[in-house]
């Protein structure tokens, strides 16, 4: 007599060390991806790897909210996958157990992999994005504090030469400050200033220089004139600051739940049709993408039954395609929706009714253990995608 509940947990336990290694492999390429289009950043910033740990941490729950139901999604299909090549399916159903006592650990996973996802789109998501943003500026301020030297006219910024008697790099305090801001072609205005601080925004993506109690010397048409002021601010040029890399306003997809609500619950105000659009589309993703790992772990499950025998390479290629097939589906309804031809609910939700009901059907003929030609919907697919040899 096979025990279930040893069944259960060994179930689990392969299923979630595949489901892991599949999940930091994914991560691992997409993140060192993205270090090769940053790579310019690091250079000018001079990056240690302890901000680069940073960075790439604070950029994982972005690419996670995706990677999930994928890895879960192959965690579940391998395993099966392996039973049915070992002949351990066809012993189970000889001891009396069908596919439905073996539906529990898939089912934990499932759920577990479902509760970590709407975690990571509630508030990972803008948790990682907000401390990104925060610490490429800061690592923008400090290289500006250390650029502008005392007694020294710095020309590293484009259109401005920076010269203080007094700069603390640490802190960001000047003391008598000149400028010399040539960046307007038709005005060129020198602006002094006894005090001056270095700072930065995150959320505007901004570094500046705050002068205090200084004047504008602007020379204009052959006339000069001087103008007084309490406070000015002088930004900087953040994208040659970054080598390049811009950071654009807060787009909807790194924003948290709570954010997003509150602008859906202030009628956009001016707001264009198509940020309306791209907001109402993440409500609905930020849902989708959970029960993304539900519906396809149930899929995973007979279409491994289906390919049951085939070599595991050939299996991990058909389960990609299987998903490549759900992203095709849920990008070109996101596009269709930001364009307004499809409502964003019917475009996020219906990869994920297609794909339960595909599951459904299937569980139905593995259950029922109908008569249909697997080798031939094996030899099928393997010839769409190119394959030879994939049976065991």
């Amino acid at each position: 007599m096979i025990r279930v509940p040893l069944l259960q947990r060994e179930l689990f336990k392969e299923m979630g060390i595949i489901a892991s290694i599949c999940l930091g492999g994914f991560l691992c390429l997409i993140l060192l991806g993205r270090l090769l289009q940053l790579r310019d950043l690091f250079m000018a910033q001079g990056v240690t790897f302890f901000d680069l740990v940073k960075l790439f941490t604070y950029l994982s729950p972005f690419f996670l909210i995706m990677l999930i139901p994928v890895s879960c999604m192959l965690g579940l299909f391998l395993t099966f996958l392996r039973m049915g090549a070992d002949r351990e399916l066809i012993s189970l159903r000889a001891g009396g157990v069908s596919i439905w006592p073996l539906l529990p650990a898939p089912m934990l996973l499932c759920l577990l992999c479902s509760a970590l996802t709407v975690w990571i789109s509630l508030s990972g998501i803008s948790w990682g994005m907000d401390n990104f943003r925060q610490t490429v500026v800061e690592l923008a301020r400090h290289k500006t504090s250390v650029n502008v030297q005392p007694g020294v006219f710095n020309t590293s910024f484009p259109g401005l030469t920076v010269y203080a008697r007094q700069a603390d790099p640490g802190s960001g305090a000047l003391l008598d400050v000149f400028v010399l801001d040539s960046s307007r072609s038709k005005a060129r205005a020198t602006i002094v200033a006894p005090v001056g601080q270095i700072d930065s925004d995150p959320d505007l993506g901004q570094v500046f220089v705050r002068l205090k109690d200084g004047h504008v010397y602007r020379e204009e048409g052959g006339e000069l004139s001087v103008i007084s002021f309490e406070s000015y601010i002088l930004s900087l040029d953040m994208t040659r600051l970054l080598g390049g890399f811009e950071l654009s306003d807060k787009a909807p997809k790194e924003m948290s739940w709570k954010d997003l609500q509150a602008l859906k619950g202030d009628g956009f105000k001016d707001r264009s049709e198509n940020f309306q659009r791209r907001v109402e589309i993440e409500l609905h993703k930020r849902f989708s993408l959970p029960a993304a790992c539900i519906v396809l772990g149930f899929f995973a499950l007979p279409l491994a039954f289906f390919f049951q025998g085939m070599k595991r390479q050939f299996g991990l290629i058909v389960c990609l395609g299987a998903f490549f097939l759900y992203y095709v589906l849920l990008s070109g309804g996101m596009s269709l929706a930001e364009s307004g031809v499809l409502t964003p609910a019917l475009a996020l939700w219906l990869p994920n009714f297609i794909f339960l009901l595909a599951a459904a059907v299937g569980m139905w003929l593995v259950a029922t253990e109908k008569e249909v030609n697997f080798r031939m919907l094996r030899f099928w697919v393997l010839r769409t995608l190119g394959l030879k040899g994939a049976d065991a």
